[in-house]
């Protein structure tokens, strides 16, 4: 069992790259279910529309994810609630539209995969504790009981607390990842028992940025220069970045992990 698991897409340049490349890494990876967060999709960066994650599905593309820019269009509420495998955190407010996590079929129709997608508690919007929305959430996706696999988004700000939520899900997950700081960490490994980890798994767009956005006018920003407009995406040559996992059909815990970077001016 292979799982794709790419980060947030970063605006056009997120979705160019992913549009060329995703399916002959599908192929040619033998990719089984693929997940990528699509939270900074549309144009300015911030959130995702009817359209471009209908583009997503149609490119391969099985379960998007999200984070804190989920509402910033006004059509994701309505949209979210008709379409099952775009996620939003499941410890946002009780009653917000959609659902938090979800159990899927692999490309092939073999096997169930849970997707959980969760956002930390610090330096991030007011949510629900995510360790006690973990628990509950621990008791409705269980490895090889109702799920065969089962993947992990946690879509936070600061290290240690997705590093805590690594160590929570071990073995009793297939992969644990964090997204939102558009920055991919070199930490990718498997936990004590055999859960794959990797505290971010960067974004997949132009890395000639500030975290996707245009650098000129970032820095402006940073230099309090008053030309500086509202920040907007940076669209030179994207990157895909992300994980590919193979798990193990017998246990559900991955058996590798590797990153994946491909285009732009992080490939090597």
């Amino acid at each position: 069992m292979k799982i794709l698991i790419l980060g947030d897409v970063m605006g056009l340049s997120g979705r160019k790259v992913l549009k060329q490349n995703l399916t002959s890494i599908i192929k040619n990876n033998e990719i089984d279910f693929s997940i990528i967060n699509g939270e900074n999709a549309a144009n300015d960066g911030k959130g995702i529309t009817k359209e471009i994650a209908e583009e997503f599905f149609s490119l391969g593309i099985d379960v998007i994810t999200s984070g804190n820019h989920i509402w910033d269009k006004l059509e994701t509420a309505k949209y979210i609630d008709q379409e099952h495998r775009l996620l939003r955190p499941a410890n946002l407010a009780q009653g917000s539209p959609g659902k938090g996590f979800g159990i899927y079929l692999s490309k092939n129709r073999r096997y169930k995969i849970g997707v959980i997608n969760l956002m930390g508690n610090v330096f991030m919007k007011k949510t629900e504790d995510v360790f006690e929305t973990a628990k509950n959430i621990c008791k409705k996706i269980i490895l090889k009981k109702n799920v065969d696999f089962s993947v992990v988004d946690f879509h936070g700000e600061i290290t240690s607390e997705k590093m805590a939520i690594g160590h929570f899900f071990d073995g009793a997950s297939t992969c644990v990842v964090g997204t939102h700081t558009h920055v991919p960490t070199a930490d990718t490994r498997i936990l004590d028992k055999g859960t794959a980890y990797q505290t971010d798994i960067g974004m997949c767009g132009d890395y000639n940025s500030v975290i996707g956005m245009n650098k000129e006018n970032s820095l402006k920003k940073f230099l309090k220069d008053k030309t500086a407009i509202k920040h907007f995406p940076s669209e030179g040559t994207g990157t895909l970045s992300g994980i590919i996992v193979e798990a193990n059909d017998q246990t559900g815990l991955a058996n590798k992990v590797s990153r994946l970077i491909k285009g732009g001016v992080l490939e090597t």
